[in-house]
């Protein structure tokens, strides 16, 4: 039986970028750093792998990770103050979530979300 995901792991071109990115939306380096092939950064119980790719590797459109959290708001927030554009403000889904997308500097499509019950 599947008991949830340990990790997602994402292509970049460019380490220290996407280190910086995932950093200000509030995960934190485990392993790794800005000049390293391979890392590895906090999320809840699971992980956000970043491996580097070559320039000439490219990637499309392949879906989305959706990470629950506490404050969707605060998360917005820090995605803003980081300088950062997102696919639209915070709302309120019909089927019970608060929710906004970002997409990261490598073209990776991330949904932050909460349940309104909560």
């Amino acid at each position: 039986m599947i008991k949830g995901i340990s990790a997602v792991t994402f292509a970049t071109h460019d380490m220290a970028r996407s280190i910086q990115f995932y950093s200000s939306l509030g995960f934190e380096l485990k392993f790794g750093g800005a000049n390293a092939s391979f890392s590895s950064l906090f999320a809840g119980s699971g992980f956000v792998n970043l491996v580097l790719q070559s320039e000439d590797r490219e990637w499309q459109w392949w879906g989305r990770v959706i990470f629950h959290v506490e404050d969707v708001d605060k998360i917005y927030n820090m995605a803003l103050a980081a300088g950062y554009s997102t696919d639209g403000e915070p709302e309120n889904a019909s089927w019970g979530e608060r929710y906004f997308h970002i997409t990261d500097l490598d073209g990776h499509e991330l949904s932050f979300a909460r349940m309104l019950d909560e």
